[in-house]
């Protein structure tokens, strides 16, 4: 008897995209078509590009341009951490300095419900909560999105970096900073 492959399961993740050296948007741009380019990954929402001041890390530091993807994958938690290292060695990713300037970073904010106090891989990612440069990207892309059981927008609002987030404009024409 024979039968077709089952079909994968596929868990809804977060993801937080940052760079604030070289070709910034080239690179987040290139990155997002490498992060779905299989096809355990699926892209499911992007949300606009933010322009953020640097947290923690090395003062003098170039702004980054954030964004969050909301993707859908059939990936294992580590599986999908070695994937988004992969493409962030794609673009020559240098772990020198704690927080220092780069040329991408990829986070996994959520994946699925899972929660996990690992060193390697902790979720949801523990310092997302309160990083404007996570948090305001995600609001735009869904403002009804939840982090630990608490409005993403609001978390965004009450940000110790929220004054640091400036929008850009879209196709649209739309831009707003944080200061307005």
């Amino acid at each position: 008897m024979s039968g077709a492959a089952a079909e994968p399961t596929f868990i809804k993740a977060v993801l937080a995209l940052g760079s604030n050296l070289g070709e910034r948007n080239d690179t987040l741009c290139a990155a997002v078509a490498e992060l779905v380019d299989r096809p355990e990954v699926r892209l499911r929402n992007v949300s606009p590009v933010v322009q953020t001041k640097p947290v923690g890390g090395p003062s003098g530091q170039p702004e980054f341009l954030n964004m969050v993807l909301e993707i859908e994958t059939s990936l294992p938690p580590y599986a999908l951490l070695e994937h988004c290292q992969a493409v962030e060695n794609l673009h020559l990713r240098v772990r020198e300095v704690r927080w220092g300037a780069r040329t991408l970073d990829v986070d996994i904010i959520t994946y699925g419900g899972l929660r996990s106090d690992d060193e390697r891989l902790t979720l949801p990612h523990p310092r997302a909560a309160e990083r404007a440069f996570v948090l305001c990207p995600w609001a735009l892309m869904d403002p009804q999105a939840v982090l630990n059981g608490e409005p993403v927008p609001a978390l965004a609002a009450n940000a110790p970096d929220f004054a640091g987030v400036d929008y850009f404009a879209d196709d649209d024409g739309f831009h707003v900073s944080a200061e307005s």
